[in-house]
């Protein structure tokens, strides 16, 4: 690794990269991983590592949980969500298993939809020339798109709670729409969900794309999810981030 990444000298580089090739076949895969989250990084996502799937459970001890692999291991991930690559490193390496979330209201929110919903949405965007930002595919049926925070308003009261984020089903006006903002977080592309081996989530659109504002894109998916709610309801089970 080259000394932009943590600061490192050239001989750290160096042997860096020498331990690298002395690792198995199996840490190519982990490159690959750490190249996309420190891209996530680099785009200014802050990162903390999350839980990871053990089979078709979750890693973590909870018995029944209700959201497995998507969660943080820490209850301090908004402090310890970082966009340091030399942390990012160590957690990538020394947890090579793990998922990554990132924090959102920070930097970036997320505008969360189903995923039908989310591909008419992102046609009809591209079609009009608006401006989208980067997306990424969940297999369990959610498209997300990456935006710009919606800043730190004077009126605190402007805030909506990380717990509306997550049950915006109840609002007629947004149904199945989920706003992630300060509070709350997403999964990073790349991430895996119990019962898969390969990238569960994964970028449709990359973090070349710059973060456009969540109010240009927001009339297409309520529009978009309407319709997608007359049809048939919100396939997706429990809402998350949830409290662990």
């Amino acid at each position: 690794m080259s000394a932009d990444f943590g600061g490192r000298s050239g001989r750290q580089g160096k042997l860096s990269q020498w331990l690298r090739g002395r690792r198995p076949k199996q840490a190519a895969g982990d490159d690959g991983r750490e190249t996309l989250l420190l891209a996530a990084a680099g785009a200014g996502l802050p990162l903390a590592p999350a839980a990871h799937p053990a089979g078709y459970r979750c890693s973590c001890d909870r018995v029944g949980c209700p959201t497995p692999a998507r969660h943080p291991v820490s209850f301090a991930w908004q402090t310890q969500s970082t966009t340091d690559h030399a942390q990012i490193e160590r957690w990538a390496r020394h947890q090579p298993q793990a998922n990554f979330i990132t924090a959102t209201g920070m930097v970036h929110d997320v505008l969360d939809v189903p995923l039908d919903a989310g591909r008419e949405a992102l046609d009809r965007l591209l079609e009009a020339g608006v401006e989208v930002g980067p997306v990424a595919e969940s297999d369990d049926g959610r498209l997300l798109f990456f935006t710009l925070t919606r800043g730190t308003p004077e009126d605190e009261d402007e805030w909506w709670p990380c717990e509306l984020d997550c049950h915006p089903e109840t609002m007629d006006e947004h149904p199945g729409l989920r706003w992630h903002c300060r509070g709350s977080y997403v999964l990073v592309p790349p991430a895996r969900l119990p019962g898969d081996d390969d990238p569960s989530v994964r970028w449709v659109r990359g973090l070349e794309h710059p973060l456009p504002d969540p109010l240009s894109l927001l009339e297409y998916l309520t529009d978009a999810c309407a319709r997608y709610a007359d049809g048939r309801p919100d396939p997706t089970g429990a809402a998350w981030p949830l409290r662990h």
